[in-house]
């Protein structure tokens, strides 16, 4: 199979398609304004070819701020698109349809990805989506959109997730996460007096969650929106750590950008060396797939400023161009099987 990108700064989508021919699947990634213009237009370009699209940051080996980026799968490819709809309230009332596209394109757990785009309550979609997947073993990477809305062949939705099914036709496929956090000491805490539906963190270990992050911390309360780019929060999830972002201060709580629930055991975690983190990810990548075709990956939005802050995001993106073909999106929210991850990066990889 084969990757295509294509971009336009300016927003012309005709300019980002320019050379696309025969896509099986194509990603749309547009920004706020001219998003509903864009899908109405792709569809009109290339009547029928599954498509998924949402509003967000693109890139290559280098990050398009605005405008439009279009991903396409070709040469190769079995795919098809859908979406489930009313994902705040009960999204499992459409997975007839994953598990009916799941069964059209034979699936399965070496040569299938499913790859989404969210508008919102990420944790129950995603519980939802694999509940179908889990039973052929199928991994899943996305994220989170901006703007409250994405597209599935030519429509636009508000509170869904779109997906797509991947099938790469001469090879394997494989998912990755990577993590650039590490446990800070031996902090522990238990989470209480929280507010699941609004990401409320109301205590830890009895005291204001506000408070016992200044302490550790020592820092002030306007410097916790940006500190959570260096220290985070973790839940333990078996042997592996899901990482939660802070969005902002709530009087004595934090908001966070994924739910916490009461008695949830929570560590602080801390930046890594993330440079020698990116070039081992690079190389378990290249040593899983001698033969590698393309690599489609999210980022979260605060490794991107993080990144940028530290005048690293170019260099990491010529480092990822080290695989090849690597292109993606920058989200709000990282996707990878069933955790919704804070502050990652996920990615699929095709043989």
């Amino acid at each position: 199979m084969k990757q295509f990108f294509g971009k336009s700064p300016s927003g012309n989508l005709q300019e980002a398609v320019r050379g696309l021919r025969d896509p099986q699947l194509i990603m749309l990634l547009s920004n706020g304004d001219q998003f509903e213009r864009h899908v109405k237009e792709l569809e009109e370009i290339y009547p029928q070819v599954p498509s998924i699209g949402c509003i967000g940051k693109s890139y290559d080996t280098k990050v398009v701020e605005k405008g439009v980026g279009v991903v396409a799968f070709y040469d190769g490819v079995t795919a098809t698109a859908n979406v489930l709809e009313e994902v705040s309230v009960m999204p499992v009332k459409y997975i007839q349809r994953l598990e009916q596209d799941i069964h059209t394109i034979n699936s399965s757990k070496d040569n299938t990805v499913c790859i989404d785009f969210c508008t919102g309550n990420d944790a129950c979609a995603l519980t939802t989506i694999f509940s179908a997947l889990k039973h052929k073993n199928i991994s899943l990477v996305g994220g989170t959109g901006d703007g409250g809305r994405v597209s599935a062949n030519g429509r636009v939705y508000q509170d869904a997730v779109a997906y797509a099914l991947v099938k790469n036709n001469n090879g394997r496929v494989k998912a990755y996460k990577e993590n650039i956090y590490h446990q800070k000491e031996n902090y522990r805490f238990i989470a209480s007096k929280t507010d699941k539906a609004n990401y409320i963190m109301g205590e830890l270990n009895g005291r204001p969650a506000r408070q016992v992050y200044q302490d550790i911390l020592h820092v002030t309360e306007q410097e916790i929106q940006t500190q959570t780019f260096k220290n985070p929060f973790g839940k333990i999830n078996g042997d592996d750590t899901c990482i939660i972002s802070i969005k902002e201060v709530s009087g004595n709580a934090l908001t966070c950008f994924r739910q916490v629930n009461d008695s949830d055991v929570l560590i602080m975690l801390e930046l890594g060396d993330y440079q020698a983190i990116v070039k081992e990810t690079i190389q378990t990548i290249q040593k899983d797939f001698p033969r590698l075709s393309a690599v489609f990956s999210v980022n979260c939005l605060f490794r991107y400023l993080l990144f940028t802050d530290n005048h690293y995001m170019g260099d990491y993106l010529r480092e990822m161009s080290a695989l090849g073909n690597h292109v993606g999106l920058v989200g709000y929210g990282e996707h990878y099987n069933n955790q919704f991850v804070n502050q990652s990066m996920t990615c699929v990889a095709f043989e």
